[in-house]
């Protein structure tokens, strides 16, 4: 048995964990849930998982949570989560907050020693020096849950000590993959949203629309496997049966196939090294005609370009990258400004932000204030 911590059990992430929990009750036993605004759905999934610690971060929201569960340890704030997720009792946390606000309690759970079921990209992209320092500091396993570098981790099991030649990491192209620039600059949120495979929560949606995701996750790649940016290919691969691959020095390719479903990348982080057994649609090789691959258009999707550039330029750079990404990706779902906005935001951000080249945690946090900030006053004079 298994005590699990979820950070932000809301989001697409978090439910889909709940279901493993769900299927596999003699296996897990969920400790402490977490969420921002979903206080509804919070308080539906402390009832069904009997969980004794709950979290809710918005404060007006706190009464509410607190009044509908009798009997719970209800918190308020990020800093109750960051206490919970070091309890002796965690095993496991799965820490899917979305955005630069999981890095904290992440970093919290890192340093108690625990296992950690990573898919909250911006960790690494912020302060992906300092994360995997505290890991390795701790003796904290990460263990991805991104389909795309669990698949890799999949891949490299078998591998020994064979070095990575090269990382292949696949990806859908999202809505606008077959899509004229001029036809996506005047893209709708609402297009936007339109995944063509993946079940996600809208602020990745929309950075797998401008290909940023996938930028996030070069970044996030170089750091899980120490690799340079120069190892990570790109490569578009629209039916997402391929989750990535691996090329050895020999010229040997190994690669990690599945139906796009979040649940077997997050149940093998958390019970690594057992594979449980899940339902759900499984792969028929009979039905599949082609795989088809391609190299990303950097001129129709910038964002791509731009999470080399911040590897490039190093430092504090990439968390001003993602810190004027999440204000970017706010306004657009606001429809406060158009698709190509984004890209021209975080590319001013990233020029003007002050460069730190080996950045503190307290570097990281001023870094990610100030770039909020500049991206705003960019937004309000577009």
């Amino acid at each position: 048995m298994k005590r699990i911590a979820i950070l932000g059990s809301t989001g697409s992430i978090g439910t889909q964990t709940l279901d493993v929990v769900r299927q596999h009750p003699e296996r897990f036993e969920v400790f402490m849930i977490s969420a921002n605004n979903s206080a509804e759905l919070l308080i539906e999934q402390a009832r069904a998982f009997h969980v004794p610690h709950v979290v809710i971060c918005n404060p007006q929201k706190y009464p509410q949570v607190k009044e509908a569960l009798p009997g719970v340890d209800v918190q308020l704030g990020i800093e109750a989560a960051c206490d919970l997720v070091q309890a002796p009792e965690v095993d496991v946390v799965v820490a899917a907050m979305v955005g630069f606000s999981g890095l904290r309690p992440t970093l919290a759970a890192i340093r108690a020693g625990k296992n950690i079921a990573l898919a909250n990209k911006e960790t690494l992209v912020a302060a992906g020096s300092l994360v995997m320092g505290e890991a390795a500091r701790c003796h904290a396993p990460i263990y991805p849950v991104d389909s795309e570098h669990s698949a890799i981790f999949q891949c490299l099991l078998g591998a020994g000590d064979n070095p990575i030649h090269l990382i292949h990491l696949t990806a859908s192209g999202g809505p606008f993959r077959t899509w004229e620039k001029d036809k996506i600059a005047s893209a709708t949120k609402n297009e936007a949203l339109r995944h063509p495979n993946w079940d996600m929560g809208a602020k990745i949606t929309i950075d797998s629309a401008t290909m940023m995701n996938k930028g996030f996750e070069v970044i996030e790649a170089k750091w899980l496997f120490g690799v340079e940016a120069s190892q990570i290919h790109v490569v578009v691969h629209p039916e997402s049966v391929i989750h990535s691959m691996v090329e050895f020095e020999d010229g040997a390719v190994m690669a990690q196939l599945g139906c796009p479903d979040m649940r077997i990348p997050i149940a093998l982080a958390m019970a690594y090294p057992t594979r449980l057994p899940l339902d759900g649609k499984r792969l028929d090789f009979s039905t599949l005609t082609s795989l088809t691959f391609a190299e990303p258009d950097r001129r129709k999707f910038p964002c791509l370009q731009l999470a080399f550039d911040a590897i490039d330029r190093g430092g504090n750079i990439p968390c001003a990258m993602n810190a004027a990404n999440e204000v970017a990706v706010a306004a657009y779902l606001k429809d406060t400004v158009r698709f190509y906005d984004i890209p021209k935001v975080i590319s001013t951000v990233m020029e003007r932000s002050a460069f730190v080249k080996e950045p503190s945690l307290d570097a990281i946090f001023d870094t990610h204030k100030e770039a909020t900030s500049l991206a705003q006053q960019l937004i309000s004079a577009l």
